[in-house]
């Protein structure tokens, strides 16, 4: 374990090298977060109780989004672009055979990657958030203990997500087409577009059973009171439920994906 720390430590002091796009990243969320703050304001002027949430929830919400947009890595830019290369050059080989696991060591410097832009690009823009608007913040630290376990949560499911993406590549030799595939299919179904509550009949249902909805919209819900008592049992359940499927899916496409390595390389 004391390796995956240390290669946690390690993804969370690599992204915190880049500041000066740390800062433009800072910025374009903060713009953007004006923006649609902006627009759902105007949207829920005439649409009040719109899925459910109160003009206040609402702007929150936008807010959330911006603050997990890089930490659960909706839009990818992750550590699959570094896998697939690995991948494309055949390096991949040399990973297969060290005594580190695979998929944990990518999952650990995933977690630092997330760590460092929950912090560093989340933090500051929904302060700013907070001084604009009537954000419906909690005061209870219990509820920030239990939103930032979600935000784990879905940080784990969206890195699942990403490592099966990565390990097409085995066989695609180019994972780009999917990795951008899902990464838009990922922001629709994950709440960043809108609120997964406002999509209607079956394609809500549908949104809201999806892995993706992890990475935002049970985060944010969490934090805004929607997840209580059972309720939030619940919502890590489904959590927790996607990413052991995924991540058991991954194990198993990396154990044929080794045995396509040795196959070859013998």
């Amino acid at each position: 374990m004391r390796v995956y720390a240390v290669v946690a430590a390690g993804g969370f002091r690599r992204y915190a090298t880049y500041r000066v796009a740390t800062a433009a990243g800072v910025f374009t969320n903060t713009v953007f977060g004006f923006i649609v703050a902006y627009t759902y304001t105007a949207l829920w002027d005439e649409r009040p109780q719109l899925g459910g949430y109160d003009l206040s929830q609402a702007v929150t919400y936008v807010w959330i989004g911006q603050a997990l947009l890089m930490t659960t890595a909706m839009m990818g830019g992750g550590f699959e672009n570094d896998l697939m290369e690995r991948i494309r050059t055949g390096d991949i080989a040399i990973d297969l055979y060290r005594p580190a696991d695979l998929q944990f060591f990518w999952l650990a410097s995933d977690v630092g990657r997330a760590a460092f832009h929950l912090l560093g690009r989340g933090v500051v823009p929904m302060a700013l958030g907070a001084l604009a608007f009537d954000l419906a913040l909690p005061a209870d630290p219990l509820v920030w203990v239990a939103f930032l376990f979600a935000v784990l949560c879905g940080v784990v499911v969206s890195f699942a997500i990403r490592f099966l993406v990565a390990l097409s590549a085995f066989w695609l030799l180019d994972g780009a087409g999917v990795a951008q595939i899902t990464w838009l299919v990922g922001l629709f179904f994950s709440g960043m577009v809108l609120p997964l509550t406002l999509f209607p009949g079956a394609l809500g249902a549908l949104a809201q059973v999806l892995p993706w909805s992890a990475l935002l919209q049970i985060p944010a819900d969490v934090l805004l009171g929607e997840h209580t008592g059972w309720g939030l049992v619940h919502a890590y359940g489904f959590q927790l439920g996607w990413a052991a499927v995924l991540l058991t899916a991954g194990r198993l496409l990396q154990s044929a994906a080794t045995r396509r390595v040795v196959v070859q390389g013998g």
